[in-house]
């Protein structure tokens, strides 16, 4: 009973520490052959960080689990406002008030409306892939746009501000992190996805429920860690952000991409309370975008005792 605990934990380590060495392999390369940081930024980093999310589902459809793809997806965004935001407001007031991210909100909540009415259909097909897809790019594009139209810093400043930038860094390193990034990638979700499920069956709870709990929270880790440094740092507009384009990416582009390896049926629970545990914290956030309030402790402490009810329910 304790291997697959440690093995899970095993499978995340690898997945978190390969997706980390995959961003600074691929930004640097990138930067190395005169792709503009702010390009990278908005893909190859968005992709790079979420690649646990995204290789964690692939490998769950195609294992005949696509209820943990799901419940990873959908736990993951629940996890990403209630305990990443929560928790950090605990240590050091967010003042969300200074800054706008409105336009970032309202596409977050549209992802979301979009999602559960597709899931409605019962079954997310690579047609429904496609349409997610689609919404993906329409997001980077209308962020791309958006950011080349208010770019004030110098290439230089924009490059040292960039997650994982090195300039200096060799090119046998960058190969060295991403091939490390390749080879870990797969073999942690492998990892993962297979121990989690003999978790599921010895507790006697479905794939889906491991999926929203365990791995959601497992693979919220890095949006955690973020956006408590940005907390502590009085970066405020990074951590919303941060927790706002995950959310985002994780709808359009993770659940976009895993129905393309096979359909994903839609378990009546998620229909009657994840989806809706979902899109109910985001709306939480409307205060804090919309009404220039800031995130103070008192809202932390609401925020991650709500989520640890949601656990609790989930759990039963």
């Amino acid at each position: 009973m304790i291997l697959p605990w440690v093995l899970t934990c095993v499978g995340l380590t690898i997945l978190l520490l390969a997706g980390d060495a995959l961003v600074r392999g691929a930004v640097n390369l990138s930067l190395r052959v005169g792709i503009p940081a702010l390009i990278v930024s908005l893909t190859i980093v968005a992709f790079g960080t979420s690649a646990p999310e995204l290789l964690i589902g692939i490998s769950a459809v195609i294992e005949g689990k696509p209820g943990l793809a799901l419940g990873n997806v959908v736990g993951s965004n629940t996890a990403n406002i209630l305990l990443v935001l929560g928790l950090p407001a605990l240590l050091s007031r967010m003042h969300t008030s200074r800054f706008d991210t409105r336009r970032s909100y309202w596409m977050m909540l549209a992802a979301s409306v979009g999602f559960i009415a597709l899931a409605f259909l019962g079954t997310l097909t690579w047609i429904t892939g496609v349409i997610l897809l689609c919404g993906m790019a329409l997001v980077l594009w209308d962020q791309t746009r958006s950011a080349r139209a208010h770019v004030a810093q110098s290439r230089g400043e924009e490059i040292a501000d960039l997650e994982g930038a090195d300039p200096d860094m060799p090119w046998w390193q960058i190969g060295l992190f991403l091939a490390l990034g390749l080879v870990g990638l797969p073999f942690g979700a492998d990892l993962l996805v297979e121990n989690a499920s003999i978790i599921a069956r010895d507790f006697g709870v479905s794939d889906a429920v491991i999926g929203l709990t365990l791995v959601a929270i497992g693979t919220s880790l890095p949006e955690l860690a973020t956006t408590v440094m940005a907390a502590l740092r009085q970066q405020a507009d990074v951590a919303l952000g941060n927790v706002i384009g995950s959310n985002i990416f994780n709808l359009l582009c993770i659940m976009g991409v895993t129905t393309l390896f096979g359909p994903v049926p839609v378990d009546s629970e998620f229909l009657r309370f994840d989806l809706w545990v979902m899109l109910a914290a985001s709306v939480i956030l409307a205060p804090f975008v919309l009404m220039n309030r800031d995130l103070g402790r008192r809202w932390g402490a609401l925020l991650t005792a709500l989520y640890l009810a949601y656990l609790v329910v989930v759990l039963q």
